[in-house]
């Protein structure tokens, strides 16, 4: 039994205990069970009662099962009680996100000392009633996400404040005298928590780090870094085994692959791009259909499981993208060097060649372990270029124009397939911010969709979907992004919404993707066409990686999965172990029931962190767009009514910046909101403002602190 208590999570008697007792919790039990029930009710081979207890707790402490009174287990559900992530809002109250059923809202004074992000153990109070949701109060909290807070520090001779960045984090952090590290009013910080909230008392804790001072050059994208807990630097440990991957592919590391070198492949992407990850060759073939070949970097092969560079991308998730810089999940030595598909260097990967006929069905397939060497990097400007026959700079890759004209006979035969099947195409703008080289504001550019870019996402979709259904009717463990239907009460408010528009949503539970694209058909092109995809958008769920196989809503696609970024997501460096393992048979029934294991918590993990790192980026972006905006006080500027709400008109400038027009500020006249209209109606003077509506502002205030730009009419 000693190794047993050494290695009690890793061991697989460990997974094999637990599972025993979740199922004979769930089939078995039909009431809370006590420690000497579950043991003549489970046949644990002699398994010493301290263990058995141990195995319980831990249980317990991830939401799995609850000890009730007199030191008896019942499952939560069965209980009426939930597990989940708690989403704060700035004003104290929160929801329960949960896996599987309707989130739960938990009231302000429900929150026992819960704080955003926490994982908890939610009592449900009131069930689902006229719309409204379910309601519920915080028992226990198993797992604290803020043990660190980010935040601006205010004091005095004898305490201080920790003013938390993440404004969902309500209450400041109070900082005893002399635990301040001679912080000063102003400074970004980094403070422990050393007490947590209770009943109405702050959360204590003590200044462990002085990220510099609000204003200073640098700061700002710091404290995003620190307050999203992201890692620039990776432990030494990582770093040796990192320096110690070969720099170019070894002759031996060829057995056993297809070689691929002499295929004409390339790779397309951004021009700043350096983590290169997939490759691309087509060939028509004699009788009509298409050869697509989809290559993907091997990094599987040189990230060992369980290894520190196994364990330090785990824990990272994904690569973040932010404003002024890349945050890899695996250190530039390996997603810059051997794994990146670099030209004219031979690289390691994983194959899927689809043989695809002029409808776009997918055939036939082969998935292999195989070897290329890259012939050109192309940038989706140059395949722009190359596939409408301007600019100069294109002619020295003239050659490949003939595979690029089959790509995009392809690309548009896949966007009918996926169209006629009623998959989701939201239309946005995207802003990218230029900097220059001290981090400042240069220029708000507004990225276009391209050919190029749809040539690689359908490209990218297909071969998501094709692994996806292949490794589902083996019926092996797997990882898939999955994305699950709308809710009814957010598809009620999106019908009401959208009927205020005079677009029309059917009624009933049996709205499909294809309805929705029909309602973004028909904004194509008007002023409200921005508009109303977001709200389509906000009515959808996010989608997640899962463990079985949901379906994708917005794809309209029955399988999914990440299979293409192994460098930049880990999702996709754990899909390539699996499917590595079923080409070489070398996935056995024990590793197959630890994978069904541990895939579950890998999959809320890697959820988890893709959030994060979305927040992040994005708020990378919107402080430097507002730090741009700042010393254009002032100014005026033409825009357009993007959004029209009682408080006031919210205005979009040519470069994408949105600010609010306070109704306070108009001052003409007493304006009211016409909600089925949503316009605003001048009393007197009947003017009317409304969505689409050509205005000229004048930038009036921007709040740094508060991410607010606010602008006032200019006659």
């Amino acid at each position: 039994m000693i190794f047993f208590r050494k290695k009690l999570k890793e061991d697989l008697i460990y997974l094999f205990v637990r599972e025993k007792i979740l199922v004979y919790m769930r089939k078995k039990a039909r009431k809370p069970v006590s420690l000497r029930e579950i043991r003549r009710g489970v046949n644990l081979n002699g398994l010493a009662p301290k263990e058995l207890r141990r195995v319980l707790e831990e249980l317990a402490g991830e939401g799995e099962i609850v000890r009730v009174r007199k030191g008896k287990y019942g499952l939560p559900q069965r209980l009426n009680m939930v597990v989940g992530r708690l989403q704060g809002h700035p004003e104290g109250y929160g929801f329960v996100l949960v896996e599987e059923g309707e989130d739960v809202y938990v009231k302000a004074d429900s929150m026992q000392g819960a704080m955003h992000n926490d994982r908890v153990l939610v009592k449900v109070t009131r069930q689902m009633l006229d719309g409204r949701s379910r309601e519920g109060k915080v028992i226990r909290v198993l797992k604290r996400a803020n043990e660190e807070i980010v935040g601006v520090y205010s004091g005095t001779n004898r305490y201080g404040f920790v003013v938390p960045a993440e404004r969902r984090i309500c209450q400041d952090v109070f900082i005893p005298k002399g635990a301040d590290k001679d912080a000063r009013n102003g400074d970004l910080v980094v403070a422990a928590v050393t007490k947590w909230p209770q009943d109405r008392r702050n959360p204590e804790g003590r200044v462990i780090e002085i990220i510099g001072h609000k204003g200073e050059p640098g700061v700002d994208i710091l404290a995003i870094m620190k307050k999203y807990h992201l890692q620039a630097k990776f432990p030494a440990n990582v770093w040796r085994e990192a320096v110690q991957a070969p720099v170019t592919v070894r002759p031996d590391e060829y057995k056993g692959r297809l070689d691929l070198r002499h295929l004409s492949t390339v790779t397309i992407d951004n021009e700043d791009a350096r983590d290169l990850d997939d490759a691309l060759s087509i060939e028509k073939l004699a009788h009509g259909n298409y050869l697509l070949g989809v290559h993907i970097a091997d990094v599987a092969h040189y990230v060992a499981e369980n290894s520190g560079l196994d364990r330090e991308a785990q824990e990272r998730g994904v690569s973040v993208y932010l404003v002024d810089r890349v945050i890899p999940m695996l250190p530039p030595s390996l997603s810059n060097g051997i794994c990146s598909l670099n030209k004219g260097e031979e690289r390691l990967t994983l194959t899927v060649f689809m043989e695809v006929d002029p409808r776009g069905q997918v055939v036939s397939q082969r998935m292999r372990e195989s070897v290329i060497k890259v012939q050109e990097r192309l940038t989706y400007k140059i395949v722009e270029d190359l596939l409408t026959g301007e600019g100069e700079e294109v002619h020295p890759y003239c050659e490949f124009v003939p595979d690029l004209r089959l790509m995009e006979e392809l690309c548009g035969i896949l966007k009918r397939r996926r169209t006629r099947r009623g998959s989701i195409d939201f239309h946005f703008r995207e802003r990218k911010v230029i900097l220059d080289e001290a981090g400042k504001p240069q220029a708000i550019e507004i990225l276009e969709r391209n050919i190029a870019s749809d040539i690689v996402e359908e490209f990218m979709v297909l071969a998501n979907e094709v692994v996806a259904e292949y490794i589902h009717g083996r019926k092996l463990p797997f990882l898939y992004r999955v994305h699950e239907k709308p809710k009814q009460e957010d598809l009620h408010s999106l019908r009401e919404f959208l009927h205020n528009l005079g677009y029309t949503l059917k009624s009933g539970g049996g709205v499909g993707p294809q309805d929705l694209q029909k309602v973004l058909w028909a904004a194509e092109g008007k002023p409200e066409e921005r508009l109303v995809n977001e709200v389509v958008l906000r009515s959808l769920k996010q989608a997640r990686y899962y463990h079985r196989c949901l379906g994708h809503f917005a794809l309209a696609a029955k399988y999914y999965t990440h299979f293409t970024a192994p460098i930049r997501r880990y999702p996709d460096l754990l899909i390539h172990r699996i499917i590595k393992g079923m080409l070489r048979g070398t996935l056995r029934e024990e590793q197959r029931q630890r994978l069904a294991d541990v895939l579950p918590a890998l999959a809320e993990e890697a959820s988890r962190r893709e959030r994060v790192a979305e927040e992040a980026e994005r708020e990378s972006v919107d402080l430097k767009v507002i730090e741009y905006m700042m010393p254009r006080v002032g100014q005026v500027f033409p825009g357009v009514i993007s959004g029209v709400m009682p408080f006031g008109i919210f205005v979009e400038l040519e470069n994408g910046v949105e600010g609010l027009v306070h109704i306070s500020n108009i001052t003409d006249d007493y304006y009211h909101y016409l909600k089925e209209q949503l316009a605003l109606l001048g009393e007197r003077t009947k003017r009317r403002f409304r969505i689409g509506d050509r205005v000229k502002v004048e930038l009036a205030k921007v709040d740094l602190a508060e991410r607010t730009i606010d602008f006032e009419l200019v006659e």
